[in-house]
């Protein structure tokens, strides 16, 4: 360690003078903090061992969200509070089972998928096995499902992994990222994911209305890996059929079974509970004062909310763990700003970014209201394509915002999400921290997590390059989420460069370059010619 703090502040020393807002003294106190006085792994552990997982509106968030804003008040930051938003019902798992009874007894891993009902004690009956990908596929199975357990997902042929499970970016990885990729609008394209985005309501009330006993869908991952993905948390919209999420060689075994002689039977026990105490989802919000009132602030986010198979470790609660670092770190450094700095933990992100968007909605801009309350995969999909944009007061106070939401993984730099001004300044702050792997500024556009819609009102929006390790191969939603799959250094690591991020352009001459607040784009090729 004292190896590593000596040669970093050589570094620091090194830091061209040319570098915009770059402070090697407050640098090296940030450092210090993230390094010596660390207690990244600390947040981290204690929201994934001892919370557990923090499904939006369910008892787990609930103790997350009051006890990151003790945190943030101890730590010293000020304005803590939380912003509530119309979100649904909170719901969570206490236990489940699910065993083959016929031909032969096998205990199968499954897990209930998220807002189904409780089964009310355990169900036993046959399965069916009834794919159905659109409403389209429900003609084929009217009149066929009363009393069954019905498998609607297609079996699939198993797959073995192309690459290993657990990666770190090289140099010829990281320059691949650096490739301007023109913005493209297909409207057709567009239509057909608002047309898919309400299948999963649609077959909730198909298997309802056909009388089944509950439904098993096949998880889209081999390896015994099961998620409990779904999204119809409305009140009034929640399914009426109990449904489980099956590792995919269990489901491919009961649907062999199925196809060479009578059907297997499935016993079934999900005890789940929905908490309806309070429909709103809260955001947790947290400053640092700075020094002009009229400069406007900086921010830095990520959803704290998570899905319920695992603990919720590196998705979201690294990043988690590492925003609240960077505000631990500024604060007990002792580093003044110019612009105040922000701190977001955001809820729902899992649905639809609803939090992130209830931010932008509240603060930041607004676009035409809906006519009806849309699916949560509608609500993704076209909210950005909703026009026009009608930027509020506050559009203009909102310098840059900083999102981390890929996992514990190192960061290896940052994307400038296609905003080319920034591309030098990034270089600059980034400088520092080339010793730590931090060095790549990647031109590429990102999108599936909170800065993605802030970008998409006009904000200067970002998100940091991160190693994946096993993050998408294993961990991403699954059961493996929890606090082993965290890597320590690497967390304190990117603590450390948030926090000097935020102090840079809280402190810098001029806020960060903006892109243009979009308007209603034109269709990339309306004549019917592709770009050779």
């Amino acid at each position: 360690m004292r190896t590593f703090l000596l040669a970093t502040a050589a570094l620091l020393v090194a830091v061209p003078a040319a570098a915009q807002s770059v402070d090697p003294a407050a640098m090296g106190a940030l450092v210090d903090q993230g390094t010596s006085h660390s207690e990244v792994m600390n947040t981290a552990e204690y929201l994934a061992d001892v919370i557990g997982p923090r499904m939006t509106n369910s008892p787990g968030m609930r103790e997350a969200e009051a006890w990151t804003q003790a945190k943030f008040r101890e730590w010293g930051l000020t304005d803590v509070h939380k912003e509530g938003f119309d979100f649904g019902r909170g719901w969570w798992i206490e236990k489940s089972s699910v065993r083959m009874v016929a031909p032969r007894p096998v205990q199968l891993t499954a897990i209930p998928i998220a807002w189904t009902p409780a089964t009310n004690g355990p169900v036993t009956a046959p399965v069916i096995v009834a794919p159905m990908k659109s409403a389209g596929d429900f003609a084929q199975w009217k009149g066929k499902l009363a009393g069954k357990i019905v498998l609607v997902s297609a079996a699939g042929t198993g797959s073995e992994p192309k690459e290993p499970d657990f990666q770190r970016l090289s140099d010829a990885d990281l320059a691949k990222l650096d490739t301007y990729e023109e913005p493209t609008w297909d409207p057709a394209k567009q239509q057909a994911l608002t047309a898919r985005a309400g299948f999963e309501r649609a077959l909730a009330k198909f298997l309802a209305d056909e009388g089944a006993v509950a439904y098993v869908s096949r998880s889209r991952s081999d390896g015994k890996l099961v998620h409990g993905e779904g999204y119809l948390h409305h009140v009034g919209e929640t399914p009426k059929v109990p449904g489980v999420e099956m590792a995919a060689e269990d489901y491919r075994r009961l649907v062999r079974l199925a196809s060479i002689g009578k059907a297997p039977s499935l016993e079934i026990e999900n005890n789940v509970h929905f908490d309806d105490s309070d429909p709103k989802a809260y955001n947790i919000i947290a400053d640092i004062k700075g020094s002009d009132p009229r400069a406007g602030y900086v921010m830095a986010g990520a959803h704290l909310d998570s899905w319920v198979a695992g603990d919720g470790a590196a998705d979201n609660g690294a990043g988690s763990a590492m925003v609240m670092e960077a505000a631990r770190i500024i604060k007990a450094s002792g580093v003044k700003t110019k612009r105040t700095i922000r701190f977001a933990l955001w809820a729902g992100e899992e649905q639809s970014l609803y939090g992130s968007i209830a931010y932008i909605e509240q603060h930041l801009a607004t676009r035409p209201a809906w006519d009806h309350v849309p699916s949560a995969d509608e609500f993704y999909y076209s909210w950005a394509t909703r026009f026009p944009i009608t930027p509020l007061p506050g559009h203009k106070d909102l310098a840059a915002y900083f999102n981390i939401d890929n996992g514990s993984g190192k960061i290896r730099g940052i994307y400038a999400e296609n905003n080319m001004a920034v591309v030098p300044i990034f270089k600059d702050w980034l400088a520092p921290f080339a010793s730590m792997g931090a060095s790549t500024v990647a031109i590429q556009k990102t999108e599936g997590t909170d800065h993605q819609f802030m970008q998409a009102v006009g904000i200067p929006a970002f998100q940091f390059i991160q190693d994946p390790l096993d993050y998408e191969t294993r961990v991403h939603h699954t059961q493996l989420d929890t606090y082993d799959h965290l890597k320590s250094a690497d967390m304190r690591q990117g603590a450390i460069i948030l926090a000097a991020f935020l102090v840079d352009a809280a402190n810098a001459d001029k806020p960060l370059p903006r892109m243009a607040i979009p308007t209603a784009p034109s269709e990339t090729d309306a004549i019917g010619q592709s770009a050779k």
